[in-house]
């Protein structure tokens, strides 16, 4: 989920469309998730590890706690990321191809040479190889956090090419779930969802502007989906896609009087990043290592995923960048120094709530969910510390009188 950084005064009544507005809060529920992490893993290598495994296997229903949390909140989760994704693809930073070259050609390649990196590790392996989407994605309240933690040294423009990233970071995650991840599919759920779309869409296009109808044919459309053997969550993004974007006339932007999806996402947006990721990230980040054996750190899933997100990230949406620049496709976000473009690029291997979601997806046998766990953590740890520290030593670069003004 993405945040912006505080901007100058707008007129009253109206919203900000791109990323800067929410940093402050999204910067806030990083650093929360990063306690909850901790505490997970404390957890889980404590006396209390049995109460903790066990409540997560308590079934409520045809669900166990876990499956609840990972199937129905999360939903909200990917609701929340579709209404960003629309948002900033119509109406904010990302609404026009210009600005969405950089962060757009960047996210590509920090997915896909992670995945290569994964796979040259587990090859040989027919199971193991199924997490090659594990390392792809980036945690943007993580890696947003730790570039809360440096102020003022990291310019503006470089946390709101992060923030862009990450969208279209989140959203080939998405495409990759719905298309790598499917189970086996009831048809006749299935069918029963597309009629629910439909209706989505009729709302949608005769200009139906309350949200209770579309979120009634939400809920609906989470239980199709779930049934069809589709993951769930992505009933959220499909809802997120149909609620009205309108805008003012005579203002380039939406405002929260006109607009469901600015009002959907303003409700929601504490609630997921406060409440609902915190508890994704302490139901599923506590692996205990009294069974992880010093060999299970170098096992090819564990080095696997934790490469891809330190060399991976870096090689992919730093080299990425360097040769856009290089080649005058694009320009350096503004003020930014290619150090600092650097470090960003290795805080983009902190892969955290999409890297476990997409773990939990493509493995079933928990010494295989753990050995992934463990290879995000090292890598996530290890990007992080490295990103933050080469943030901290390099310096802006020197505004200059001609060019791009970047992102």
């Amino acid at each position: 989920m993405t945040e912006r950084p505080a901007s100058p005064p707008v007129s009253k009544g109206r919203i900000p469309s791109t990323v800067r507005a929410f940093l402050d809060n999204e910067t806030s529920s990083g650093l929360l998730l990063m306690g909850v992490a901790l505490l997970a893993i404390l957890t889980a290598n404590s006396p209390l590890a049995e109460a903790y495994f066990g409540a997560l296997h308590i079934y409520i229903g045809p669900l166990s706690l876990q499956h609840w949390i990972n199937d129905l909140l999360m939903a909200a989760f990917f609701l929340v990321v579709g209404l960003e994704i629309k948002r900033e693809l119509l109406d904010g930073q990302l609404s026009t191809w210009s600005r969405r070259i950089l962060p757009g050609a960047a996210a590509a390649g920090g997915m896909a040479v992670p995945a290569l990196i994964y796979i040259a590790f587990n090859y040989r392996d027919p199971v193991a190889v199924h997490g090659w989407a594990v390392p792809s994605a980036t945690d943007i309240a993580f890696a947003l956090g730790v570039l809360s933690l440096l102020g003022p040294r990291v310019p503006a423009s470089l946390k709101i090419f992060l923030a862009a990233l990450a969208i279209i970071d989140d959203l080939g995650a998405v495409v990759i779930i719905a298309v790598f991840y499917t189970s086996d599919m009831n048809l006749m759920a299935l069918g029963g969802a597309a009629v629910v779309i439909g209706g989505l869409v009729a709302l949608n296009r005769t200009g139906v502007q309350r949200l209770l109808p579309y979120l009634a044919l939400g809920a609906v459309l989470w239980v199709l989906v779930f049934a069809s053997g589709v993951h769930a969550t992505l009933a959220g993004v499909i809802l997120a896609l149909t609620i009205p974007i309108r805008r003012t006339p005579g203002t380039p932007e939406a405002t929260p009087d006109t607009s469901p999806l600015h009002r959907l996402e303003h409700a929601l947006h504490k609630p997921v990043a406060f409440v609902i990721v915190p508890i994704f990230g302490f139901a599923n980040a506590g692996v205990s290592f009294a069974h992880i054996s010093l060999a299970a750190l170098v096992e090819p899933v564990t080095l696997g995923v934790a490469a891809g997100l330190v060399l991976g990230k870096c090689i992919g949406v730093f080299g990425t960048v360097l040769i856009l620049v290089k080649t005058g496709l694009a320009d350096l976000p503004a003020r930014a120094s290619w150090g600092q473009t650097f470090g960003v690029s290795l805080v983009c291997g902190i892969g955290f709530t999409m890297s476990l979601f997409i773990g939990l997806l493509a493995f079933s046998d928990p010494d295989m969910q753990d050995r992934v766990k463990v290879g995000i953590l090292i890598g996530s740890l290890i990007a992080g510390l490295l990103g933050y520290t080469i943030l901290r030593l390099t310096n802006r670069r020197q505004p200059v009188s001609v060019g791009h003004p970047g992102i």
